[in-house]
C-alpha cells in the first residue's frame, strides 16, 4: 500500500471555516493556537495527518473552529515556500525564530494570502497566540503580519509550492501544461471521499445529516460529513471506506475479477484489498507490515468481507503459487499526494526517489514471477515522477520481454504514456500512474 490509502477511519485532509473565528477574544484563540502548534511540530519532521488528528481528538474545538484549525494547518504547510517569500521582505533571519514563532508568521500569512481574511482579524488573533509562548516577540510578529504584501510576485516554483527540481520532473512525466495543473491542483483542499459499500451507503450518510454528492466513478461519493467519520454510522458498520476515487483504478484496471484468485501484493492496510473482495475475488494480502496486516483485518470484518493474508517481503522471490490477476501497488514517494501530505514535499529528494525506484524495481519482478501465463498484472504508484512510473514500467518489459502492456481506459482526468497513463490530481484526486501489462 502507499500513501493515498488513508488509515480507514480517516476523514477530510482539509475543510472550510470561518475566517474570523473567535476573533477579538482574551487571549490566544483554540483554533488557531491548534493549529500554530500543527505547523510548528510538521516543520520539526512529525507527519501532519496525525498530529492534527491526535490535535483536534484532544482539543474542545467543534463546527468552525475545528475547520478553522484544520484548514490553517493543511493550507500552510501545503504553501510554506510561497508564504516564506511573501514574509521574506519584512523578515531578517526568518531561521534564527523560535519554530513557534515562524509557525505564527507563516499561518497567518496563510490567511492574508489564502483565506482572504481581513488583515486586523489575522494580526490581533496571532499576536495573542504568540503572546503565550514567546510575548517577547509578539511586536515583531505584529509588525511583519502587519505589513506582509499577499501580492509579493513570486517566481514560477515558488508560486507553485515546489522545489524547482520536483516542478521539472513533473513536467518531464506530464508536460509542462498538466504539471503545472497537477501542482496548482494539490495546493487546493480535499473533499471527504468515501467509497461505498453498500447501496444503501448514500441515504445513510444523508439521514445522518451529511451532505452528498456522487463522486466521479461508480460507488464513490464526495461528502461534508456532519462529524467525525468514526462516529457515523454508516462507517461504523460497515456501508462506506474512506478512499480516493483515484485509487480504484488499479482495481479496475485489473478488470472482472468475479471467482478468479488475485494477489494483492503490499496490501497495506487492505483498503485495495476490501474492493477486491467486494468484487467477488478470492484475494490473497501480502505485506512485511505485521501492524498494517491486523488494521486490514479488522477493516474487513467491519465491511463483512474476508481475504487470506501472508506476510512476506516483496523484494525477495515468494513461495506462492501464480494467479491470473496480480496487483502490485508498491510503495513510493508520494509525489501523487501532495494535497493530502504536503510535508513529503519539504522533505523529497532525488536520492530518496532513485532507492524508492530501485526497490519498486525488486517488488516488480517477484510480481512478475507470480502472474501466471496470460494473467494480467497491474503496476500502480501514487508518484507522479518518471522514475517510479513510466520509465520503470519501460524498463519492466526490456527486462520481461514476456510482458505487454495493455491500455488503460479512466474517466478521470489523465495523461497517456506508451506504457500506461498518469492520473492528475485534480478537482481533489490523487494522482497515480499505472499499467496494466498482459503475460503472454
Amino acid at each position: 500500500m502507499s500513501r493515498r490509502d488513508p488509515p480507514p477511519g480517516r476523514g477530510p485532509a482539509g475543510a472550510g471555516g470561518s475566517p474570523d473565528a473567535r476573533a477579538g477574544s482574551d487571549g490566544p484563540e483554540p483554533a488557531r493556537a491548534l493549529a500554530v502548534e500543527v505547523v510548528r511540530r510538521v516543520s520539526g519532521g512529525a507527519y501532519l495527518a496525525p498530529t492534527l488528528s491526535r490535535a483536534l481528538d484532544g482539543s474542545r474545538l467543534t463546527g468552525a473552529d475545528r475547520a478553522l484549525a484544520t484548514d490553517v494547518s493543511y493550507g500552510t504547510v501545503r504553501r510554506l515556500p510561497a508564504l516564506d517569500a511573501v514574509l521574506a521582505p519584512r523578515l531578517r533571519a526568518a531561521d534564527r525564530l523560535p519554530n513557534a514563532v515562524r509557525a505564527a508568521l507563516r499561518a497567518g500569512a496563510f490567511e492574508l494570502a489564502v483565506r482572504g481574511t481581513p488583515r486586523h482579524a489575522v494580526v490581533d488573533g496571532y499576536v495573542e497566540v504568540v503572546k503565550a509562548t514567546a510575548p517577547r516577540l509578539a511586536g515583531l510578529v505584529n509588525a511583519v503580519l502587519r505589513r506582509a504584501d499577499p501580492a509579493t510576485e513570486l517566481d514560477r516554483p515558488t508560486r507553485l509550492c515546489l522545489a524547482p527540481w520536483l516542478l521539472e520532473a513533473l513536467e518531464r512525466s506530464l508536460g509542462e501544461p498538466a504539471a503545472r495543473a497537477a501542482a496548482e491542483g494539490m495546493l487546493a483542499p480535499e473533499p471527504l471521499w468515501l467509497s461505498a459499500f453498500r447501496p444503501d451507503a448514500e441515504a445513510r450518510l444523508r439521514a445522518e445529516g451529511c451532505e452528498v454528492a456522487p463522486g466521479p466513478l461508480p460507488h464513490t461519493l464526495r461528502v461534508r460529513p456532519a462529524g467525525p467519520l468514526g462516529r457515523l454510522s454508516a462507517y461504523r458498520e460497515g456501508a462506506v471506506q474512506p478512499q480516493n476515487p483515484s485509487a480504484t483504478v488499479p482495481v479496475s484496471a485489473l478488470g472482472d475479477v468475479a471467482g478468479l484468485r488475485v494477489l494483492d501484493l503490499a496490501a497495506g492496510a487492505g483498503i485495495k484489498t476490501a474492493l477486491l473482495a467486494r468484487s467477488g475475488a478470492e484475494v490473497v494480502a501480502v505485506d512485511l507490515d505485521a501492524d498494517k496486516a491486523r488494521a486490514a483485518v479488522a477493516n474487513l470484518s467491519r465491511l463483512g468481507l474476508r481475504a487470506e493474508h501472508v506476510s512476506a517481503d516483496l523484494s525477495s522471490p515468494l513461495a506462492l503459487r501464480p494467479a491470473p490477476r496480480v496487483l502490485l501497488d508498491a510503495p513510493c514517494t508520494g509525489t501523487g499526494t501532495l494535497r493530502g501530505h504536503p510535508e513529503i514535499k519539504l522533505r523529497l529528494t532525488p536520492a530518496q526517489v532513485a532507492r524508492a525506484a530501485e526497490a519498486q524495481r525488486a517488488m516488480l519482478d517477484v510480481a512478475a514471477s507470480l502472474t501466471a501465463s496470460g494473467g494480467v498484472l497491474v503496476y500502480a504508484v501514487c508518484s507522479l515522477i518518471e522514475a517510479e512510473g513510466e520509465a520503470q514500467v519501460a524498463a519492466f518489459t526490456a527486462r520481461h520481454p514476456g510482458f505487454a502492456s495493455e491500455p488503460v481506459d479512466t474517466v478521470l482526468p489523465s495523461v497517456q504514456r506508451r506504457h500506461g497513463l498518469y492520473l492528475l490530481p485534480v478537482d481533489g484526486l490523487d494522482g497515480f500512474y499505472l499499467a496494466r501489462l498482459r503475460r503472454r
